[in-house]
């Protein structure tokens, strides 16, 4: 607190601190972020009942159940074999741009990485999509961008006639899709080019940024998940993302990293069973890991310790936990299948469950 004097320049003053003591505001405390309640790291203190035959039945009837659903939501045979040999095509036309482009001169490719779904294994049925990051060493102007599609559409055309393929541009790159699968090109430059980027004839930074973490995230998955259960666990987790409309502020790599710490992150470093990391997700979740103040998960693939669900909005860090609640306790009674989408519909009511979110007790403040 300042006090001055009456008069203008003849005044005395002090300077209180908060606790009535001398030399300025006292500091505030650090930031110390908590860690929710998880029933697997406390499992020390809290020991599983050993023998219990009724409760190791549903654990075996939840595992079938999850592994019923990958198998349900994985690509068939004919997906995948559409999808590989699109990227395999692509793939080879841009590597040979490297080596020898001829006579194409609209830009120059530095280096052509495989990411998302398609590289890491968790594809959905039905997204039919693979991304291919192309990094270039010049300024990805949006003129180069969509010429660099013209020449990949020419080439593969060129090779054969009657392929159905199509080129369509975007602000992240180009679509290439033939009837059965789409690889999505996403065009960004060398990172020292970024401060010369211009909003108004190049792409947008935020856009070229987006496709150099996708590379990150990528090469980390590689490193770190190389467990299948994690594959599976992320595949139902998108599948949950897709049906459920509170998790739809979800990102992939928030999914990710979830997937991975639900199934890796406990006290002996073992792979958790499926069926109890997926309830591991949900109990997460609910206990507000992903809400203010919580440590949640740091981003491994930047600096400074940043919490991924950081990067959501008040509201929808509320609707995530809200939503895990109630679908935590469907799951809790017997709801798994209608959780899993196996059986009724799973945002409505049916002959045993009403798998309704709750309202949201978080207010904006006006």
């Amino acid at each position: 607190m300042v006090r001055g004097g009456g008069g203008g320049g003849g005044g005395s003053h002090r300077v209180m601190g908060r606790g009535g003591g001398r030399g300025g505001l006292k500091s505030r405390p650090p930031f110390i972020p908590h860690v929710p309640f998880d029933l697997v790291l406390a499992e020390p203190a809290f020991p599983p009942v050993k023998g219990n035959a009724a409760n190791a039945e549903k654990e075996e009837i939840l595992q079938a159940a999850l592994l019923k659903r990958n198998q349900d939501l994985s690509p068939s045979q004919s997906e995948q074999t559409a999808i590989t040999n699109l990227v395999a095509k692509i793939q080879g036309v841009l590597d040979n741009l490297i080596v020898s482009p001829g006579t194409f001169d609209a830009c120059q490719i530095e280096e052509v990485r495989q990411v998302g779904p398609f590289k890491k294994g968790t594809l959905l049925t039905g997204n039919n999509v693979a991304e291919i990051v192309v990094v270039l060493k010049t300024l990805p102007t949006k003129e180069a961008v969509e010429a660099l599609g013209n020449k990949v559409w020419e080439t593969l055309k060129h090779k054969d006639h009657k392929e159905v393929l199509t080129m369509i541009p975007n602000d992240k790159g180009i679509d290439l899709s033939s009837p059965e699968a789409t690889t999505r090109i996403l065009v960004t430059t060398l990172t020292a080019n970024f401060r010369k980027l211009d909003a108004s004839i190049h792409m947008e930074l935020k856009v070229v940024q987006a496709a150099h973490s996708a590379i990150r995230h990528t090469r980390w998955f590689e490193e770190n998940a190389h467990h299948s259960s994690i594959r599976i666990l992320i595949r139902l987790l998108h599948d949950l993302r897709r049906r459920f409309h509170g998790f739809e502020p979800l990102t992939p790599w928030m999914i990710d990293l979830l997937a991975h710490y639900a199934i890796l992150n406990n006290p002996g470093r073992q792979a958790l069973p499926l069926s109890l990391a997926y309830k591991r997700v949900f109990q997460l979740l609910s206990a507000g890991f992903f809400l203010p103040g919580s440590a949640g998960i740091a981003d491994p693939c930047e600096q400074g310790a940043l919490r991924i669900h950081t990067s959501l909005s008040l509201e929808e860090q509320d609707l995530i936990c809200l939503t895990a609640q109630t679908l935590l306790r469907v799951l809790t009674n017997g709801g798994h299948k209608q959780v899993l989408g196996i059986e009724g519909n799973s945002s409505k009511s049916d002959d045993t469950f009403s798998v309704s979110i709750l309202p949201r007790p978080f207010l904006h403040p006006s």
